[in-house]
């Protein structure tokens, strides 16, 4: 049982609030739960003390209406400003720039993710061919004897891509990678694969005017955060609370 201010948050309140709070361990999911009541009934005794009417008798305002509606009255949260966006552009150059664009071909080695003995085979199979393609094979012949990719009619090729178009662990190997045999295959979900990144266009840097209205909206966003997650901790230490302890607490939203 936790009181917040003199007010009880029972323990069935908790059991039911549980089940929007999935996590690794039940005792986890209950204190997430613990916590999530806390804030909000926090939330409320604020509003209710500034007589804020939060929503109408329609509507059941959410704790998020509630924090919203408050920072909106209490707290003052400055927009990014013309200088924090210029200086953000000038400090992260490479958030700026147009995907770069790949042609390559492959060769896939299928093997399902849970099987490990077909992974090592389909492992070994991979530095096979590149041991093969080093040695001046066809790579069009291997991909068509044994790609398990629908790629293998088109001589392996994956035409030309760019950053999202394939699954993050490939993205990560090939977008890295200089032109040619890459020298180890590269694991992923679906098995190994042998690449050749066969030309590699470089992304371009993109001018400020295209992306300060990105930059202005993302600081505005990153500090009316920093606003939520001070405002909350105020009213912890403002509170009187029994049964529950935020030093203990991961939420996101309080760091």
């Amino acid at each position: 049982m936790i009181n917040v201010n003199q007010v009880t948050i029972a323990e069935p309140a908790i059991m039911e609030e549980m089940q929007y709070h999935p996590s690794d361990s039940q005792e986890q999911a209950m204190q997430r739960a613990a916590e999530s009541l806390v804030i909000g009934e926090l939330l409320r005794q604020r509003a209710a003390a500034l007589n804020l009417t939060v929503g109408d008798e329609s509507d059941q305002a959410s704790d998020q209406d509630f924090l919203d509606a408050l920072i909106e009255r209490e707290v003052s949260v400055p927009d990014a400003d013309e200088e924090a966006c210029a200086t953000y552009f000038q400090q992260n150059p490479d958030r700026f720039t147009t995907s770069p664009l790949l042609e390559l071909r492959h060769i896939l080695l299928a093997a399902a993710p849970d099987d490990e003995l077909d992974r090592v085979n389909a492992k070994t199979m991979a530095e096979q061919i590149i041991a093969q393609l080093q040695g001046g094979e066809d790579f069009t012949r291997l991909a068509k004897a044994h790609s398990a990719c629908p790629s293998s009619a088109t001589q392996g090729s994956l035409g030309q891509i760019s950053k999202g178009q394939t699954v993050p662990e490939f993205e990560r190997r090939v977008f890295t990678a200089s032109e040619g045999l890459l020298p180890h295959p590269v694991e992923t979900r679906y098995g190994f694969h042998v690449v050749s990144v066969d030309r590699k266009i470089e992304g371009k840097a993109l001018p400020y005017e295209a992306v300060k209205g990105k930059i202005a909206e993302y600081l505005s966003e990153k500090v009316h955060r920093k606003a939520m997650a001070q405002y909350i901790h105020t009213l912890i230490q403002d509170a009187d609370i029994e049964g529950y302890d935020f030093s203990v607490s991961d939420s996101p939203l309080l760091q």
